[in-house]
């Protein structure tokens, strides 16, 4: 295969080792890095958000990392029309575009088009939510196959957020979040790209994500919070929910010790990484599915 005609997608579970992967794949191929995390287009949290080394983005050039403030918003779609720009840039250089992020919206947006659906009105959103806080997922998926059967099998019953937005989308719009896929097309072909979802091995990525937590607190994550807060970026903001931020506030407030610290963040970087693989089981059946070992296959073979 001639990966370097394709736009090649990494997508995987956060402590993966996705960008380290993709830095070495860029330099086989003469590749440039676009960026495909919803959290890692801010400038504030450099540590918090895992943004890559600057040594490796002087090695290898890097697209939209940083380069937006978190006082403002900065939608999917704002994401596709910058992405589209910079992978038209890469080819016309004769460079490879290797995206690589954990925002499975990100991906979907570029391989499936980006759906068009009504800005659904706060108290529509809030009314689902609290109906989701008063059922749970189990009862309150039993509940959306009633009011919406078009979403049977195209929804994972465990998948908490594309749940609530399948009902929202409903109950507003009066069509199925099916109907308006159904519509949605993207400006390239199938055959354009080259998807690569990197398994890793549940227990093996508990044991990496322990230690980014260590790391993160080592290399400074509490006085990058600290400044964070002095930029008074607003709480409803997607970077003022960003993992770390609230448990570094505690320990701020000596409400806990370095060790109860480190392990929240773990905690709770476990349970996103879990939820990023839902999303790639429901989402991404058509990916090349490759594990550690199978990644560095991948490279000889290129």
């Amino acid at each position: 295969m001639d990966f370097k005609s394709k736009i090649i997608l990494i997508y995987g579970p956060t402590a993966s080792g996705k960008s380290k992967f993709a830095i070495k794949l860029a330099k086989k191929i003469k590749g440039q890095i676009i960026n495909a995390d919803s959290m890692q287009v801010y400038k504030e949290l450099k540590i918090l958000t895992a943004r890559p080394f600057k040594k490796d983005q002087q090695e290898i050039k890097h697209h939209l990392y940083g380069f937006q403030s978190g006082k403002k918003n900065f939608s999917t779609g704002d994401w596709l029309k910058l992405v589209n720009y910079k992978i038209l840039k890469c080819k016309k250089m004769k460079k490879t575009p290797i995206l690589v992020g954990g925002t499975g919206l990100y991906f979907k947006a570029l391989t499936d088009g980006l759906v068009n659906i009504p800005k659904i009105p706060i108290n529509f959103r809030n009314k689902v939510r609290n109906l989701h806080k008063r059922l749970g997922q189990k009862k309150f998926f039993l509940k959306l196959l009633k009011i919406d059967p078009l979403i049977k099998d195209r929804i994972n019953s465990f998948d908490v957020q594309r749940s609530i937005r399948a009902y929202e989308i409903k109950l507003f719009t009066k069509k199925s979040m099916i109907s308006w896929f159904k519509n949605t097309k993207s400006d390239y072909a199938h055959s354009d790209f080259f998807k690569i979802y990197i398994d890793f091995p549940r227990k093996d990525l508990i044991e990496r994500i322990n230690k980014r937590s260590k790391d993160m607190i080592k290399s400074g994550a509490i006085l990058e919070v600290k400044k964070f807060i002095k930029s008074r970026v607003p709480k409803n903001k997607s970077l003022s929910k960003a993992i770390g931020i609230s448990e570094i506030k505690q320990y701020l407030q000596e409400k806990i010790q370095t060790e109860q610290l480190i392990e929240k963040i773990s905690i709770k970087t476990r349970q996103y990484a879990k939820r990023q693989s839902t999303w790639a089981r429901g989402n991404m059946k058509d990916w090349n599915k490759v594990n550690p070992d199978g990644l560095d296959k991948l490279l000889k073979k290129i």
